[in-house]
Order: structure tokens, then sequence, then C-alpha cells
């Protein structure tokens, strides 16, 4: 059975950092693309992040280019989420997703075969 945990989450002040991990299992082989959503209350579940099987593809959403970078470890099947300079309205809870197959629209939350349970991420002004 394939399980993605996330970890990492917690309540920090605004300019804090945080990283995030994501350790996936049941599954053998590398996973093609892997991303991170976020999902505030009252809100629909957005793209943060997404990374490709090498390493060298990676996406952003633009309200976090520039703060948030997305790495991987794939010995480990692991994905990272290094969140810098972090402000109120990233809080959210942090869901990781994976998918075995090439993904042409990583922004896409329907594109996902796998996702994890989300860890929450809270941000103080």
């Amino acid at each position: 059975q394939v399980q993605l945990v996330e970890s990492g989450g917690g309540l920090v002040q605004s300019g804090d950092s945080l990283r995030l991990s994501c350790a996936t299992s049941g599954r053998t082989g590398i996973w093609y693309t892997m991303g991170w959503f976020r999902q505030a209350p009252g809100k629909e579940r957005e793209f943060v992040a997404a990374i490709r099987w090498n390493g060298r593809g990676t996406y952003y959403a633009d309200s976090v280019k520039g703060r948030f970078t997305i790495s991987r470890d794939n010995a480990k099947n692991t994905v990272y989420l290094q969140m810098n300079s972090l402000k109120f309205e990233d809080t959210a809870v942090y869901y990781c997703a994976a998918d075995a197959d090439y993904i042409g629209a990583v922004r896409s939350t329907t594109e996902y075969d796998y996702w994890g349970q989300g860890t929450q991420v809270s941000v103080s002004s």
C-alpha cells in the first residue's frame, strides 16, 4: 500500500523558516513527479511547488517563488519543502502529492494519483 507521510509542520512567527518532509513507501521505483499543495480554511487546495524525477525541473507558485525551495532525495523516496521568510498568508495544511508518470499540468490537483494526509503550518503575524 502506497503511503505518503508529511512531517515538519508547526507554529512559527512571521519571518521564520520551516522544512517540510514527505516520506513515501509501498512502491518500488522513482516517483516521476512530486509536489506540494496547501489548503487554507475556507479555500481551495492550491499548488505550491513541484519537482521532476531528476530534480532539474522545478515549478513554483508565484506567491512562494524566491522564498520556498523544493528538493528530493530519490534514494530515500522523500521530497522536501524548505520554507523561508514565512508569512501569515502561508498558514495552511500542506499536502504532499506524487505520481509515477509524467505530468504535464504539475499545478493541477487532479493530475496526482497519491496524496499524504497533510501537515499544519501556522504562521503568526
